[in-house]
């Protein structure tokens, strides 16, 4: 059993967190939203009343936030969390933030002897409950194999990337393609319907098909199409479209950086600002064949 303490409890880190618990970890969770941390407890964690207060007797930090700048807030700021942390403390950050912002925050805790690797998730809200996560981690390999097992109790495939910020980077580079299929799955499909198809036979044809691709395999973006995804639930849950245009900024800044040509990622930053824009980004980012509908 590892005390943790997990910092971040929102469509990814609840379910997250409770994995860990079920394999046997103690937690000791804080988050701002108070029905979250409700949700934790009874699933067996222990609620803090603040980030600092839930590192008391942690052996492993673990957060999982929004953006960069909040998570160099939680570490780095004026009463950041590396001044609270001992050496032997493992942070693990799970936040899919800018390359540049997690080697930042790896120097700062390197500075004060304390070892930090950036392992950002794939898979979505599914993967995050059934614990079949994938994590991209990037790090000193020993400090990775330090977190293999605790990421294990969340995780299915389990990858280190390279040093410090090189799991952001594939992170990035994964989240592009991802963006890239929704839009292309949810444009063959209302096209499709508005010739009379039906989604869900359609579905199964390009799915056994050329076309084939994980957004058609696990996350359909028809609403009725597949069950227990957030196009069957009014696109409520899931991967918010203001988490994916923020994620294809940080593809355009990567791009910019490495002068790498995006055409095709550029067009769907564009595409998930217009939707966000629109007032859904709050909605999962499937819901962007609701753009294309309208």
């Amino acid at each position: 059993m590892t005390n943790i303490a997990f910092i971040g409890l929102g469509n990814m880190g609840g379910p997250m967190a409770e994995n860990l618990i079920k394999a046997g970890h103690s937690l000791t969770v804080y988050d701002l939203n108070k029905d979250v941390l409700d949700a934790a407890v009874k699933a067996g964690a222990k609620s803090a009343n603040s980030a600092i207060s839930a590192l008391t007797n942690a052996n492993v930090v673990i957060s999982m936030l929004p953006n960069g700048s909040i998570v160099k807030s939680l570490f780095t700021g004026k009463n950041g969390l590396i001044n609270h942390l001992s050496k032997d403390v493992l942070v693990i950050d799970s936040s899919t933030i800018a390359a540049d912002d997690a080697r930042y925050v790896a120097q700062a805790c390197k500075a004060k002897g304390i070892s930090m690797i950036d392992a950002p998730v794939s898979g979505g809200t599914a993967a995050a409950q059934a614990g079949t996560l994938t994590f991209i981690c990037g790090g000193e390999a020993e400090d990775f194999d330090k977190a293999k097992p605790i990421l294990d109790a969340m995780g299915k495939n389990i990858f280190h990337a390279g040093a410090s910020g090189a799991g952001q980077v594939a992170k990035i580079c994964n989240n592009m393609l991802l963006a890239i299929h929704m839009i292309g799955s949810a444009e063959a499909l209302n096209m499709g319907t508005r010739q009379g198809l039906d989604a869900g036979v359609l579905s199964e044809i390009m799915k056994a098909s050329s076309g084939n691709n994980w957004s058609l395999q696990v996350y359909n973006p028809f609403p009725g199409v597949m069950p227990n995804v957030p196009s069957s639930n009014d696109y409520n849950g899931g991967f918010m479209v203001n988490l994916m245009s923020k994620d294809l900024g940080l593809a355009q800044e990567l791009a910019s950086k490495s002068k790498s040509p995006i055409p095709l990622g550029s067009a769907a930053g564009q595409l998930f600002e217009m939707h966000k824009y629109n007032g859904e980004g709050s909605k999962d980012f499937s819901s962007i064949l609701k753009m294309l509908q309208e």
